[in-house]
């Protein structure tokens, strides 16, 4: 077995977890839970980028991937938690209505990504192919998890799994973005996961919900 092959079932391996991390999330109704698992998805792409930096001998991803852990894995979990605390969700359980049904649904949205990626097949490798057609699958999945959710906080977790498909997807089939690049990306997500967590205090301090469903109410009120 050469390093290549080894290298190349790791990578295989750690896109099938991040893909697993993706389906654990949609199934999962308690808030600390959902928290941790996004915890884990960061740690997978952190491990991830660590790897590709030993194999392919680029001492930048070292940096992206202590970047990545700090971020993806520590800091923003620790604020997510910090923000479920304070507004009281840390005991609340989403209801699930037709989970069944929304895993089924992303079993054949996985499905559907190998399907796009079919037209490149003679164009990359066995591991490019399988890590775009996961990332792809993790995207989506995000979404959906972004659309069936009610919770604003869950919508938010949706949102960060959508932007690490897009990150796995560059780091293990393109070696990784420019380091400018990623520090810029990782600022953005850090913004914008503090930003969610002003506007959700504001929302409950008005409505004292963060049902997706009251905030329709109001609107359809308004009209």
């Amino acid at each position: 077995m050469t390093p290549v092959s080894l290298y190349t079932q790791a990578i295989l391996m750690l896109a099938a977890l991040v893909l697993f991390t993706s389906f654990a999330l949609l199934a999962q109704a308690r808030m600390f839970a959902l928290i941790r698992l996004y915890a884990w998805q960061g740690t997978l792409l952190a491990v991830t980028t660590a790897l590709v930096a030993w194999v392919t001998h680029q001492p930048r991803l070292y940096i992206s991937a202590l970047l990545t852990l700090g971020l993806k894995a520590l800091l923003i979990p620790w604020f997510l938690n910090r923000l479920v605390i304070r507004l009281g969700l840390q005991h609340e359980t989403e209801v699930l209505q037709g989970n069944s049904l929304i895993l089924l649904g992303a079993a054949a949205l996985t499905v559907f990504s190998y399907y796009v990626v079919m037209p490149i097949v003679q164009l990359s490798t066995l591991v490019t192919r399988n890590v775009i057609a996961v990332s792809l699958a993790v995207i989506l999945l995000g979404l959906l998890l972004i659309i069936v959710r009610r919770k604003a906080v869950t919508q938010v977790v949706g949102f960060m799994c959508m932007e690490n498909g897009l990150f796995f997807a560059a780091v293990a089939s393109t070696y990784g973005m420019p380091m400018v690049v990623e520090l810029g990306v990782a600022f953005d997500v850090l913004v914008a996961s503090i930003l969610f967590g002003v506007f959700f205090l504001h929302i409950r301090d008005s409505i004292d919900s963060l049902d997706v469903d009251r905030l329709n109410q109001l609107r359809e009120g308004d009209d």
